[in-house]
């Protein structure tokens, strides 16, 4: 939802860091790599230890190489199957690898039953979404619908934790909470455009 109205004004930013890299000799494939490598230490480093501030600033930094490898493939003309592969796997990689840390600070030191079963809903459901979007694709079905996807689960953990570690009470809670509930939203709404696409495809009783 959120891709179609902020990447075009992140691209502005993007596109010159694009092609800066470009002109060094830096694939698209290594910048997702990288991208991906940093997140996941980021969470990992700090998350589990409760350091929501330095963590979501170093998440961030990275996680920006998501837009940027995607810019660079188009500057080259070099977009493949493989890449995009490579991009939409990592990305699932990168997103387990922040809400995995974040429940092992509520299920340890954090302390918190309650976060962890939101956390929990959050990983468990951020990846449901992306398999039924997939697997949609893999019949020949288009899945775009959606209360929360990636860009939006991405805004909402990371804006709210980095307020949570700036001394912002419950705004953490508030977005997990928020987040895990939009994620179960977005999986019926992905089952139910399923099912009416498999419907509209079916003969009517009687012309078999």
């Amino acid at each position: 939802m959120l891709n179609l109205h902020v990447r075009p004004a992140i691209g502005r930013v993007v596109d010159p860091l694009a092609r800066a890299l470009l002109r060094t000799g830096v694939t698209p494939n290594a910048v997702t790599i990288v991208g991906t490598a940093g997140v996941t230490a980021g969470a990992f480093a700090f998350y589990p230890r409760g350091e929501f501030l330095v963590g979501t600033l170093v998440i961030t930094a990275f996680i920006f190489n998501d837009m940027i490898d995607g810019s660079m493939a188009r500057m080259r003309g070099s977009a493949s199957p493989w890449g995009a592969f490579l991009d939409s796997t990592l990305d699932r990689v990168a997103d387990a690898s922040i809400f995995t840390a974040l429940l092992l600070w509520f299920a340890g030191d954090g302390d918190q039953p309650a976060l962890a079963a939101a956390t929990s809903i959050c990983l468990i459901g951020g990846a449901l979404v992306s398999y039924i979007k997939a697997k949609a694709e893999s019949l020949g079905l288009r899945c775009d619908v959606g209360l929360v996807e990636r860009a939006e689960r991405m805004l909402i953990v990371l804006f709210m934790t980095g307020f949570d570690g700036m001394g912002l009470p419950y705004a953490q809670a508030i977005g997990l909470w928020v987040l895990a509930a939009g994620t179960v939203v977005t999986i019926w709404q992905r089952f139910r455009e399923v099912r009416r696409q498999i419907r509209l495809a079916e003969p009517a009783p009687g012309l078999q």
